[in-house]
């Protein structure tokens, strides 16, 4: 009745608005993206990725020091392959000495209580820019589940804790765990990229890596922007095949795929806040159109309020610094 019930009374100061707040954000729900080249002292900044950069192995080692620092306690590796070392079957990602491989292992050197996922495709290092083995213009999924499995395997030697397939070949998850768990890494976990769908809002990333597709799109193996349920079976298969932790991407444009995931299913779910995301905060804020730190902190808060575990963003640094107590 209306004399009686007004719901503003618990918005009536911060103190109160704080108490009665459904969703909390911390640094414990962030994962940083980072991108890592070949080289000594390089920090490059990206170019349609404002204030983020790409490091050499050298400069990555403080960049994570001061990711812990803030309380950040995970971080998903990327790699920029020079082009010489690209081919069609992604052979330099099998290299034990590879740079994803000694990327893992500087990280977990330098904080070993730092969780580190990597990323498991093959575009950054296909001569195509797809995410398999590419033959007479069609993307091969058994034989790239073959390599992406060995790729996975050779994560989990060099120490990572998690491998992330972004890939999105049929039935990689469970060719990965048997593989795995035959070569006796059973505590290395799958964050398997579930509900990866073919966005526009990948441009800048494709930028940072130089791994845009040489041909056609990649809309034959990631998932159709227009379909729903279509991600919940996606997202069963990959549980079913030994995924510990499941992804949406890209975030914003697909929380109603993030609430149907949580309402199905009992597992881990991240989101991953891509880079057309990130950049369209940078560029608007830097024309004065937003106020930046207040929209990405609303985003970040509609993606955990929509049932995220885990946030993949370029924002973590950004976010862990006005988190921090």
């Amino acid at each position: 009745m209306y004399p009686i019930k007004r719901n503003r009374r618990l918005r009536t100061n911060a103190a109160i608005r704080a108490m009665v707040r459904e969703t909390t954000l911390s640094t414990d729900d962030l994962m940083a993206p980072l991108f890592v080249v070949e080289g000594d002292k390089i920090k490059e900044e990206i170019s349609s990725m404002p204030d983020y950069f790409r490091f050499s192995l050298d400069l990555l080692q403080e960049e994570v020091k001061e990711l812990w620092e803030l309380g950040i306690k995970s971080v998903l590796l990327f790699v920029k392959v020079p082009d010489e070392l690209k081919d069609n079957l992604g052979t330099e990602a099998l290299n034990p000495d590879g740079l994803m491989q000694r990327a893992i292992k500087l990280v977990k050197s330098t904080i070993p209580e730092m969780q580190v996922f990597t990323d498991v495709a093959l575009d950054p290092y296909s001569s195509y820019g797809h995410d398999g083995i590419v033959e007479n213009g069609d993307i091969l999924n058994d034989e790239s589940v073959e390599v992406l499995a060995k790729m996975a395997l050779s994560h989990a030697a060099a120490g990572a804790d998690f491998v992330a397939p972004s890939d999105m070949m049929d039935g990689r998850i469970l060719k990965m765990r048997e593989l795995m768990e035959k070569e006796g890494f059973k505590n290395t976990g799958i964050m398997s990229y579930s509900a990866k769908y073919a966005s526009a809002f990948y441009g800048p990333f494709r930028d940072a890596l130089d791994s845009a597709p040489g041909f056609g799109d990649k809309k034959t193996y990631q998932m159709d922007p227009a379909n729903r349920t279509e991600a919940l079976r996606e997202t069963h298969m990959d549980i079913e095949e030994g995924a510990d932790i499941v992804m949406v991407k890209p975030g914003l444009c697909y929380l109603d795929i993030v609430r149907d995931i949580k309402n199905n299913f009992e597992i881990p779910i991240a989101v991953y806040q891509v880079s057309g995301e990130y950049a369209m905060i940078k560029a608007a804020a830097q024309k004065g159109w937003l106020d930046h730190d207040a929209v990405m902190m609303e985003q970040a808060l509609a993606i955990k309020r929509a049932g995220a575990d885990i946030i993949a963003t370029y924002f973590a640094k950004d976010l862990a610094k006005i988190l921090k107590p």
